[in-house]
């Protein structure tokens, strides 16, 4: 059972070569943001790709993201959404969304996407409020580790069945697996991690991209 890859050196090398589709706009967003401090929080080219197909293959026309950052996975996303469709954006910082909002608007999938600043908590409460419980076809959640079981939760009320809820980070650098780090991002990943193993409610997969990725199908 365990056969998982590891994909670096040359191999890397021909997976980007045979399987990396990325527009010149997104590439251009990934190297400013590799510039920033905080650079290790952007999602990998080929996490975005495999968000994007799996948005247009259940044919989403609503979705909601949990930790926006400079956008990258949101423009991956939007990209995949009819012209009428809808992402809201939930992200605390003025500062990375403004970098997201230039490159929005530069793809010009900027009509699509609502962002709100504030907790992302108090969001996916306002959107459950405004009657859209059921009525998201797909929710990615990539922000702070201690309250995903939280967003999560929330995340699967608004999705429909047959919808997608996405979580990153769940490989966590290979800590979950390292009982010496109890800290409490690992904790926390490392009981939603569990939790999802037993939870009826959703179909699941692992996919071994970037920082490692949960795809939960809603039943």
């Amino acid at each position: 059972m365990k056969n998982w890859a590891k994909i670096d050196g040359a191999l890397a090398d021909h997976v980007d070569a045979n399987w990396l589709r990325e527009s010149a706009v997104k590439r251009r967003l990934r190297e400013e943001t590799s510039r920033m401090p905080r650079a290790n929080m952007q999602i990998s080219a080929h996490q975005g790709q495999q968000i994007g197909l799996l948005a247009h293959a259940i044919g989403a026309r609503r979705a909601v993201e949990v930790g926006t950052f400079t956008g990258y996975s949101s423009l991956c996303i939007a990209e995949t959404l009819p012209a009428d469709g809808k992402l809201w954006c939930c992200d605390v910082s003025e500062e990375w969304t403004c970098i997201a909002r230039r490159y929005w608007k530069e793809a010009g999938v900027e009509k699509r996407i609502e962002l709100t600043i504030g907790p992302a908590l108090g969001t996916l409460d306002w959107l459950l409020a405004q009657g859209l419980t059921g009525q998201l076809d797909l929710a990615f959640i990539d922000a702070n580790k201690d309250d995903y079981d939280a967003y999560y939760e929330r995340c699967l009320k608004l999705v429909r069945p047959g919808g997608l809820v996405l979580i990153d980070n769940v490989l966590w650098r290979g800590w979950i697996a390292e009982p010496a780090h109890v800290d409490a991002d690992t904790k926390a990943i490392r009981a939603l991690n569990a939790k999802l193993k037993a939870d009826e409610r959703v179909d699941l997969a692992l996919f071994a991209v970037g920082d490692g990725m949960t795809c939960a199908l809603k039943r």
